[in-house]
């Protein structure tokens, strides 16, 4: 990878023992940054700090929480205290019917997708003005863009994430802080299988008709790979990207129709 001007940097990657997450936290690893990766399976997060550290040169470390609750928060900043890089990452809701979603589901994704990453910023953002560096993204998804049957809770707290940062983004953007989002669109992860799976079944389908379909409806005609979410992040967190704040970068292969 091309050097960023970022060896050296902290960062804290959430929901990285799999998925985008880790391959965010795979892409700064090899730009030199020292990476905290974060999940709430302490086996799998022990397996992926080994591979991680593994491939590449950098330090790996994890910690195992919960980050969506006050306690996991602080468990993750009192390993990384001065972060100069938060990725903020969660699973979303699971994919259902908004009739089926109860008071109690609602506010639970609110709490996954919109109040755990602000809550996150606000623990960090300060430390990054005062030290006039700091790389924030939120991975969010193109359901922010363009709905997605099944999964209207978490499209509409990532939207109401989108909406909170834009103003504080412009906020702190004098100190070479910067806070963008990346929209992926299919990429292949567990959560994407899972969610062929949940369509398949549901309108009586196979799965492997269903992930056809699927990429055909990309005008690049195929699936994401994670790695290619994973540079997009680290280049966002690069030193030369400081000009770049408040954006959604949208990761599609096309899928979004428009100009603009």
């Amino acid at each position: 990878m091309h050097d960023l001007g970022i060896a050296g940097r902290k960062a804290i990657v959430c929901g990285s023992s799999r998925g985008l997450g880790r391959a965010c936290a795979v892409s700064l690893a090899k730009a030199g940054v020292h990476v905290w990766i974060n999940g709430r399976n302490p086996d799998r997060l022990r397996t992926a700090t080994a591979e991680m550290a593994k491939d590449t040169d950098s330090r790996i470390a994890s910690v195992a929480a919960d980050v969506t609750t006050p306690e996991g928060q602080r468990a993750l900043l009192a390993a990384c205290p001065q972060p100069d890089i938060l990725i903020t990452n969660a699973a979303g809701p699971p994919f259902k019917n908004f009739r089926a979603l109860d008071r109690e589901s609602l506010f639970e994704g609110l709490g996954m997708n919109m109040v755990a990453p602000i809550e996150l910023i606000q623990r960090v953002i300060d430390g990054m003005v005062d030290r006039r560096f700091g790389r924030i993204v939120n991975i969010t998804s193109i359901s922010v863009r363009m709905p997605i049957s099944g999964l209207d809770l978490s499209s509409g707290a990532r939207a109401g994430l989108t909406a909170f940062i834009a103003g504080v983004a412009r906020e702190v953007a004098y100190a070479d802080v910067t806070i963008n989002n990346l929209q992926p669109g299919y990429f292949d992860t567990d959560r994407y299988r899972a969610g062929i799976n949940a369509w398949a079944e549901s309108q009586n389908l196979a799965p492997a008709e269903v992930a056809r379909e699927r990429a055909q409806q990309v005008p690049a005609k195929r699936i994401g790979r994670p790695e290619e979410l994973g540079d997009a992040c680290a280049f966002l967190c690069s030193r030369n990207a400081g000009y770049i704040t408040g954006q959604s970068l949208l990761l599609d292969g096309g899928l979004f129709p428009s100009a603009f």
